[in-house]
């Protein structure tokens, strides 16, 4: 099982790296929205007084800064989107049945996808952040972290965007062990994506949100794991936060560990011989 499991994980790894496109078209989509919508957006660019603006973003000192941290949930997600594409492809195209012919059985298949396909997710999470920072360097706003980030902190936001990218992970894998027809992952997955996005804290203000908007939010998983990275990221923030992180981390996991269990079970049925 560990020997099967490497090995396919290696070459999901391989394929990945072979496909430079794909990398450069994820890492754009960041840029973009980092570039325009967190640039253009910035409350501290109207002028909002400062005691308005850290309720409304939960201590977070400017928009982009909030946004930017949203961000790199958003990004945990998005990138994930081709995993299951890859599955439904791979079906057409006979290697996936090629792939269960062999001693390798359905774990080590469904495992080795959604260990490889979670790499990607979280090196792009950082990637934004690390941009984000480096934007105030070259005269725009930037991302500005006012606490003093703790080796606790730093492991809470990693796991935060490494449970974030399992489970969606597995989400679009089970979607993707269940759909034969590329036209419908994609359609069903778009219906998934964008109300999960809009329904969480990750663009959103929270301060500005309506209470049953926010009691919905308070729910998502993308805001569970946006609200550890901001805890963590903005000193003070725990005057405008209720819930620990340690909770939003339990909570998320909670999330994953339900979808793993779903997603294994679809990639069994899926991979079972047929009669």
């Amino acid at each position: 099982m560990i020997r099967e499991l490497g090995a396919l994980t290696r070459r999901e790894l391989l394929r990945l790296t072979r496909n430079p496109q794909a990398i450069m078209t994820s890492l754009l989509l960041p840029i973009l929205y980092l570039l325009l919508f967190g640039q253009a957006f910035n409350l501290g660019n109207l002028g909002a007084p400062p005691g308005v603006l850290l309720s409304a973003l939960r201590g977070a000192p400017t928009y982009f800064s909030y946004f930017a941290a949203g961000m790199a949930g958003f990004v945990a997600v998005t990138a994930t989107l081709f995993i299951g594409a890859n599955v439904i492809f791979d079906r057409l195209f006979g290697v996936l049945k090629r792939t269960s012919s062999t001693p390798a059985g359905p774990s080590a298949i469904f495992g080795s996808r959604l260990l490889a396909g979670c790499i990607q997710p979280v090196g792009l999470a950082f990637l934004v952040l690390g941009l984000a920072v480096a934007l105030g360097q070259f005269g725009l706003t930037g991302l500005q972290v006012t606490a003093s980030l703790s080796a606790i902190g730093v492991l809470e936001i990693v796991l935060a965007i490494v449970i974030l990218s399992v489970m969606f992970a597995s989400l679009f894998l089970a979607i993707g062990f269940s759909i034969e027809q590329p036209q419908t992952y994609f359609a069903v997955v778009n219906a998934i994506n964008l109300p999960v996005l809009l329904t969480s804290a990750a663009l959103s203000a929270w301060g500005l949100m309506p209470p049953w908007f926010r009691s919905v939010a308070s729910y998502n998983p993308i805001t569970l794991a946006v609200t550890v990275i901001r805890e963590n990221l903005f000193a003070g923030s725990s005057n405008y936060y209720s819930v620990d992180p340690a909770v939003c981390l339990l909570a998320l996991l909670a999330w994953a560990v339900w979808m793993i269990v779903i997603a294994s079970v679809l990639a069994a049925r899926a991979l079972a011989p047929k009669n």
